[in-house]
């Protein structure tokens, strides 16, 4: 029996952040990326006769990617119909090889449906993958009774930022910054150059402005002290035992009570309790976008009846 619980309340269409047209550009480059030389043999094979095609979601996880999906065919001239079953987006179905969920039904010529498959395939189950442990991260912190931020990094596989940025989304969690200009991120490097933090600080708030926020990477209780004497606005507490970060966010804030606090550094939905209280207000995981697994969807064409 499939069950449905919901990731995030109240529900939001986060699809309706994607400009279409962009994302019609992103998708068309992924489906030439898959047939560089232009033959498609497969194509020859199966012709241009109209075929129906099956969605089915095989593991269990958070359905996400649904616009990747519709847009990929969309452009490769098919119809999509998605089914109840497929629920919203942000729900959890518990899917398996012995209990397969029927999602949609592509419709189009079948060299356009194969054409389109991987590619479109691909983009769902990872954008799922993210979410799916997005939303384990930040039930985890929940359960514990923290209302903080959940939140990825920029750590983000090149060409498929958008995916991976919007399964966090889905699942529940922040995306911290969508790309380096996003928001100002000083770390180690950007310090050494400078000569100082207050240095950095104060060159980048010179570009910033007031319009952007300014986070600096801090390695000791001294350096986020330094940090917000400066002028930042978040501070990311990097690498700390968890015992030493809450211990140091607590004289932060009591000396600073509005700057953001980021609790950073090979944290996990399994250690981050150690590093969850009152005065930590983000959590990040690089392991969200980089240690994700991918929910197992396919599509099959439907067989022609045999008179």
């Amino acid at each position: 029996m499939t069950t449905t619980t919901t990731a995030s309340s109240p529900h939001i269409d986060f699809s309706t952040l994607l400009p279409k047209s962009q994302i019609e550009a992103v998708v068309s480059q992924w489906l030439a990326d898959d047939m560089p030389s232009m033959f498609d043999v497969g194509g020859l094979v199966v012709g241009e006769v109209e075929r129906e095609a099956n969605l089915w979601m095989k593991s269990p996880g958070i359905f996400a990617g649904k616009i990747f999906f519709d847009i990929a065919f969309q452009i490769l001239g098919c119809s999509v119909t998605w089914h109840e079953n497929a629920g919203k987006e942000g729900q959890f179905l518990n899917a398996s090889g012995e209990n397969k969920i029927m999602l949609a039904t592509v419709k189009g010529p079948a060299n356009m449906i194969l054409r389109g498959e991987r590619t479109a395939l691909n983009a769902m189950s990872r954008c799922s993958g993210v979410a799916s442990l997005s939303h384990e991260a930040v039930s985890r912190a929940r359960d514990l009774g923290w209302k903080g931020w959940v939140a990825g990094t920029r750590k983000t596989t090149p060409g498929f930022r958008i995916v991976e940025k919007y399964g966090l989304l889905v699942g529940g969690a922040a995306t911290h910054r969508l790309d380096l200009s996003q928001m100002v991120m000083l770390k180690d490097n950007h310090i050494w150059s400078a000569g100082s933090i207050t240095k950095a600080v104060q060159l980048a708030r010179a570009a910033a402005g007031f319009s952007q926020k300014i986070e600096v990477e801090c390695q000791s209780l001294e350096e986020a002290l330094e940090a917000a004497q400066a002028g930042a606005d978040i501070v990311m507490l990097d690498n700390f035992e968890g015992q030493q970060l809450r211990k140091d966010a607590a004289t932060i804030k009591e000396k600073f009570p509005h700057l953001i606090i980021e609790a950073s550094g090979g944290i996990t939905t399994e250690t981050m309790p150690e590093y969850l209280c009152e005065h930590v207000d983000v959590v990040s995981q690089g392991k969200l976008t980089q240690g994700y697994s991918c929910i197992d969807y396919s599509l099959k064409i439907v067989p022609p009846t045999k008179n």
